[in-house]
């Protein structure tokens, strides 16, 4: 196997199949329908081949030619703007800000909550009923486009995507079980370029 960068003559993903972070890339190159070669991480037992690569060691790595990318916003939108169709954000300038916004605010508002491994949700109880609130609070923003706050899949439904996927087997319910946001998830999780994201631990999640 490869010990840097410069010898990968394919695109490769470090990524851990319980991981959102990890699973928003996949769902990334399954929009975009890139061939990628997806390794397997044990965050207890990295692989050398990581530690060369990435400073930090973290989880997920995207590795193309002789570029490694460990911010998973930063692989999201290289992606985008590397392989342009389908476009997975807005042309318009203003519209882009509000995107990069909105997915910053999902980062820290949602993403922040989780664990370390990301595998879960810290803070135990009180952890998932932060988690499960935020999400409820914006549910009148689930119903107003078919996709959230546009009319196409953006990067903002590949964030979404893996927290919703998961709530159930985090424990984490929704007050008032808000219709909107079972229905924008059920035709995400519905789309043949969610389920090919899907690692064997994902699927197992809602078995």
């Amino acid at each position: 196997m490869a010990t840097s960068a410069a010898r990968r003559s394919v695109m490769t993903l470090f990524s851990v199949p319980e991981c959102p972070e990890s699973h928003r890339v996949r769902i990334v190159l399954a929009e975009k329908e890139l061939s990628a070669e997806l390794i397997d991480v044990d965050p207890d037992n990295k692989p050398e081949d990581l530690l060369d690569l990435n400073p930090y060691g973290s989880v997920p790595t995207l590795v193309d030619r002789d570029l490694a990318l460990y911010s998973p916003a930063v692989m999201m939108e290289y992606l985008d703007e590397r392989f342009p169709h389908p476009p997975l954000m807005p042309v318009d300038p203003v519209a882009r800000a509000r995107t990069r916004q909105t997915l910053e605010r999902i980062e820290r508002d949602w993403y922040g909550l989780l664990d370390p491994a990301g595998t879960g949700v810290a803070d135990g109880a009180r952890g998932r009923k932060r988690l499960g609130e935020s999400i409820a609070s914006i549910s009148e923003v689930f119903a107003h486009m078919p996709f959230f706050l546009n009319e196409e899949f953006t990067l903002l439904d590949a964030t979404i995507a893996p927290i919703l996927w998961r709530l159930p087997h985090w424990g984490v319910e929704l007050p008032g079980q808000p219709a909107a946001v079972q229905a924008y998830a059920e035709r995400i999780f519905e789309r043949p370029t969610f389920r090919a994201s899907l690692s064997r631990a994902e699927r197992e999640m809602r078995d």
